[in-house]
């Protein structure tokens, strides 16, 4: 078949769409024609740039051919050349797209699992990675794979976050029209910061038409305000909460590489995760009637307000950390509270939030005998085959939300 003739093919068959009763239905067979051609298109492409036709028309490359004959620009040749590479390593992949099941923002999603993920892991997950593509949005799978990615690779969150460490920071510099903010939040106080922001930014009513920028200023001056007339904090109140969700089963036989999840930020690592459970509000604080007590053992997480203060008077209320000269904002369980260690004011130590930070990240070592807190270097763990089950039961459930 000729290209013109082809040509001429495809017009007919536009004009026979065209002439389709109009409806939800006609937009179904267009979507399902739409990827079908997509797929075709990709494949076409990936055949001619194995055969080298581009060379013969003076292109160095298949990219540069995209670029120059069908005008598209470089994002948009890279993913049909990616998405090429992706259909001839999937065979059942193609299949489907060949079908039409599948739309070019699907096929990204395969394309991004064989970038990140062992050839082995996707060719195991390629089945049910086709399945929720044909019944959920390109979102919901690439989420999808993205958890799978975590999965298989939990060390890599960590490494983020320490990462990360090196750009915390927040900044005020005054310019000619008020300030300018600038910085760098860790996640947890990001979403910490996020949360309250989003609360008290809301809309007070059904004719609020205030603008989102001024809603959210308006916000922060009210808090900032509100801390100046109660005055400052001189010790640790009620934390605002912030939802972190955690596989108990699985943090409770294997903390190492358990995951979570934090709510307005996305998924943390086994250390990042077992740093914020150091000091959230999971459980109540137990006393033993109306005196104060300094050891409560393994009755309650969390360290009363007394032993707070005892830990503040022992350090001089400076942390503990190396050099370190920051007030004491965290206290910290020296043999972690999920390992069994008490809360007691023998296991307690006060850090500033940077030092703490460090200690889960496994850059800072604290000796149980001598409380003394020394640098150390992080070894990465090995790797681990993920729970593909698992990540497949919770895959369908936000189709079906989705869907």
């Amino acid at each position: 078949m000729s290209a013109s003739s082809l040509a001429d093919h495809l017009e007919e068959v536009a004009a026979m769409l065209r002439s389709f009763p109009p409806g939800t239905d006609a937009l179904r067979v267009l979507q399902s024609a739409f990827n079908a051609i997509a797929a075709a298109q990709v494949e076409l492409v990936a055949e001619v740039a194995e055969r080298g036709d581009h060379e013969a028309e003076g292109c160095s490359s298949i990219k540069n051919w995209l670029r120059d004959q069908l005008r598209l620009d470089s994002a948009a040749a890279h993913r049909l050349v990616d998405a090429g590479r992706t259909l001839r390593r999937l065979p059942r992949v193609a299949d489907a797209a060949d079908t039409g099941a599948l739309s070019p923002e699907h096929l990204r999603s395969f394309s991004y699992a064989l970038r990140h993920l062992d050839p082995g892991i996707v060719e195991d997950a390629q089945d049910w990675m086709i399945d929720l593509a044909r019944h959920a949005p390109p979102k919901t799978l690439r989420d999808a794979t993205v958890r799978l990615r975590e999965a298989a690779y939990p060390d890599e969150l960590d490494e983020a976050w320490i990462r990360g460490m090196d750009r915390h920071d927040i900044r005020l510099s005054p310019v000619a029209d008020g300030w300018h903010l600038t910085g760098f939040l860790p996640a947890d106080t990001g979403a910490a910061f996020r949360a309250i922001l989003g609360s008290l930014s809301a809309p007070t009513c059904a004719d609020d038409d205030r603008p989102a920028a001024e809603r959210r200023i308006t916000a922060l001056d009210t808090l900032l305000a509100g801390i100046l007339e109660n005055g400052l904090p001189t010790d640790k109140g009620v934390r605002p909460h912030i939802d972190l969700t955690v596989d108990l089963a699985q943090l409770a036989t294997d903390a190492d590489t358990t995951t979570g999840r934090l709510a307005g930020f996305g998924s943390i690592g086994p250390a990042q995760l077992q740093q914020i459970l150091c000091g959230g509000d999971l459980t109540p604080i137990l006393t033993a009637g109306k005196h104060a007590t300094l050891d409560v053992g393994r009755r309650a997480r969390l360290a009363t307000p007394h032993q707070r203060r005892a830990v503040g008077q022992q350090q001089d209320r400076t942390c503990a950390g190396p050099g370190c000269h920051a007030p004491v904002v965290h206290v910290h369980h020296i043999r972690h509270w999920s390992d069994g260690g008490p809360t007691d004011l023998s296991n307690l130590i006060g850090l500033c939030p940077a030092c703490h930070r460090l200690v889960h990240a496994g850059r800072l070592r604290i000796d149980p005998r001598t409380r003394r807190i020394e640098a150390t270097v992080r070894r990465r763990s090995p790797g681990r085959l993920p729970d593909l089950g698992a990540v497949r039961a919770r895959a369908p459930a936000r189709a079906a939300r989705s869907g």
